[in-house]
């Protein structure tokens, strides 16, 4: 895959639309011929050798900055969607007052350890400056790091300085302790759009960190076996990844995948399948040759939270981590394809994720416990089975259990037999009233208002 990748950017190469990323590329030796950039595969090797295997983000609480890379797995929440979803108001357009609801929920999840980008858009504020609002409401509403929106230079200009602001610091503070991560998606086949072109120039510059993700579907943008389209998801991270090396060397940038195959009778995506479980393990492989962390992601087709959402997404999570994953995106929240962010997904999601959590995390069994000698010498210490919680009601200093207490089904069926969904939709309600705000310097918070009035006024 590694060989057909290089090959395929020496021979058929990639479409770059930005002029200034053109040039770049053509500086470092790569053959321009129009919009299409073709690369030198020894160019893009020696390239690549400047980027971190690990680095640290910043988050405004120091105890909750964040070490991606090594054997460090980091699960963050939805970004992105259009919708946002619960039981009572049903699927409806995003507002900024439900964004903030949702924000405030991800703070009471440890488990969540970052924020991705906007839980779903406010589509009852102005295109053009929404992501003002947003970057106020994640440093006001959160303590913990989150993700920037690069889709575009003014999107990526603002997310650095309001961060900056934030931390108390400014561009070269925040260029040697980067607060930073973004999602730059290629569009498969092989080419790398204007404004994410801009988006990643600008927070290269600035040090911050660049996860290179293509959409990779099998079927559809992409050749239908596995090998062929994980060879052009592979062949898209170079390029892109090589990029990112030449506009600032040693600035940290993250393999990304997020290949999958279609459904063959819809040709809709599909998610949580044996291909994208497969894919996710082949991509941790491909990025460990790099050197490079590495993100996946945790998905699902279903359009509502139901067993199809929770059986998806793990598949989707166990792909992730047993590939390796760094970075976990949309661990936490995403329903519908990617189309919208759901209050009670969230929390289910948040449920698995402390059960991987603790398979992740090695604990010491007692000599007494039953049938768990054959976990531990094989290093899985940390195995839901191996807590000693697990023989009583499954409980977390953030939230209630969704799981029911088995030892007091007459209770539960007296109680009303709620499903799974529905108690995710009363946990999430609680730790919205529980939420308290953190902290913030009165300073910073007049420096943040008054650059965003001054950039709204600069964007109309």
């Amino acid at each position: 895959m590694h060989r057909a990748s290089l090959a395929l950017l020496s021979t058929t190469g990639m479409r770059v639309l930005h002029d200034g990323a053109r040039r770049r590329l053509a500086n470092a030796g790569c053959q321009v011929d129009g919009l299409i950039v073709r690369f030198d595969p020894e160019m893009i090797e020696e390239t690549l050798r400047s980027a971190p295997s690990t680095f640290t983000l910043q988050a405004r609480d120091p105890a909750k900055s964040l070490v991606i890379g090594g054997d460090h797995v980091v699960f963050t929440s939805v970004g992105g969607p259009a919708f946002a979803s619960d039981l009572q108001r049903g699927r409806r357009p995003g507002t900024h007052h439900e964004q903030a609801e949702f924000l405030k929920v991800v703070q009471q999840l440890d488990i969540v350890h970052q924020e991705g980008g906007g839980p779903f858009e406010a589509m009852d504020l102005p295109p053009e400056t929404r992501h003002l609002d947003l970057y106020l409401s994640l440093i006001r509403l959160l303590d913990k790091n989150w993700q920037g929106v690069a889709l575009g230079r003014e999107r990526a200009h603002d997310c650095i300085e309001m961060a900056a602001i934030a931390l108390g610091t400014d561009r070269e503070g925040l260029a040697a302790n980067p607060a930073l991560l973004t999602i730059i998606n290629t569009n498969t086949p092989l080419t790398l759009d204007i404004p994410m072109a801009e988006g990643l120039i600008e927070l290269a510059e600035a040090g911050q960190a660049i996860c290179v993700t293509p959409f990779t579907l099998a079927g559809a943008m992409a050749p239908a076996t596995l090998a062929g389209a994980l060879v052009l998801q592979n062949a898209e991270v170079l390029a892109t990844a090589t990029l990112v090396q030449l506009v600032r060397p040693g600035a940290p940038v993250v393999y990304g995948s997020f290949t999958s195959n279609v459904d063959m009778r819809s040709g809709s995506p599909a998610f949580g399948t044996p291909e994208y479980t497969k894919a996710a393990q082949a991509s941790g492989q491909l990025a460990r040759r790099y050197g490079l962390p590495f993100r996946s992601s945790n998905t699902t087709a279903s359009n509502v939270v139901d067993a199809q959402a929770v059986y998806e997404s793990a598949m989707s999570l166990w792909g992730a981590v047993m590939g390796g994953a760094n970075l976990v995106n949309h661990a936490a929240g995403w329903l519908e394809g990617g189309l919208t962010g759901s209050f009670e997904k969230l929390v289910i999601d948040a449920e698995m994720l402390q059960m991987v959590g603790e398979w992740l995390q090695p604990i010491e069994i007692s000599d007494d416990a039953i049938g768990l000698d054959a976990i531990a010498e094989v290093g899985h210490g940390g195995h839901f089975f191996g807590s000693p919680h697990t023989m009583q009601r499954y409980e977390h200093a953030f939230y209630s259990p969704l799981v029911s207490d088995w030892r007091n089904f007459e209770t539960w069926s007296e109680t009303g037999s709620d499903d799974a969904t529905t108690r995710a939709n009363r946990i999430w309600r609680r730790l919205l009233d529980e939420y308290e705000q953190p902290a913030l310097d009165p300073a910073i918070d007049d420096a943040l208002v008054e650059y965003v009035a001054h950039r709204k006024e600069a964007l109309g």
